[in-house]
């Protein structure tokens, strides 16, 4: 991961959240407040915006210039935990670039920013469980000796598996905890906004 896949990868993010906005719109419709794609649309069109005419020395700079600006640009709590994750990631990768071992243990990072912030664990059908499983999947193909674009396979591949596993689970954190055994059935629009972005990463990565 260097300065320009970080920057491809944010405006990659944008590019997928505004062609799934009304998917991710009509998720969060079912079990939350109807307006997360609307949401994710405008921070990450913002963030894009932010780092195309930055000046960044570092992979960690355009990451958090990411973050701060989806935390500026999001309501509701959206903003802080996607926003908190990017900063948390960038903030370990104060680096040119990063290879596969130091870009996992700053997505454990991002991970433990989303965990400490929303108080959810796997199983709690929040942005968790495609999270949680895809930083895990990056973690073991690194370990493997895979470089970075297979790592983001995995790690993409995870995330949406998660994604999935989320629709028959009964939601215990956020929005949709409040409806009870009547949010089973409805996958997760944190999951799944979660999975397009691990999705971008893999894309850019494989075509560098």
């Amino acid at each position: 991961m260097d300065i320009d896949l970080a920057r491809t990868w944010v405006q990659a993010i944008a590019v997928a959240v505004g062609q799934n906005k009304d998917h991710l719109t009509q998720l969060d419709s079912a079990i939350g407040d109807a307006d997360h794609g609307t949401n994710l649309d405008r921070g990450f069109t913002a963030a894009a915006a932010a780092v195309t005419d930055l000046t960044a020395d570092t992979v960690g700079a355009v990451l958090v210039k990411t973050g701060t600006t989806l935390i500026s640009s999001i309501g509701g709590a959206s903003g802080p935990l996607y926003g908190g994750a990017f900063r948390a990631l960038g903030k370990q990768l104060d680096v040119p670039a990063a290879d596969s071992d130091a870009f996992a243990a700053a997505l454990a990072a991002a991970l433990e920013s989303i965990q400490k912030l929303g108080t959810a664990s796997p199983g709690d059908k929040t942005m968790i469980d495609a999270f949680a499983p895809a930083v895990a999947a990056f973690e073991e193909r690194s370990r493997q000796g895979g470089d970075f674009a297979a790592a983001a396979a995995a790690a993409a591949d995870a995330a949406e598996e998660g994604m999935r596993a989320t629709t028959p689970l009964q939601a215990r954190k956020g929005r949709a905890s409040y409806l009870g055994a009547r949010s089973v059935g409805h996958q997760d629009p944190g999951a799944t906004s979660t999975a397009l972005i691990f999705r971008a990463l893999a894309d850019v990565a494989a075509a560098t």
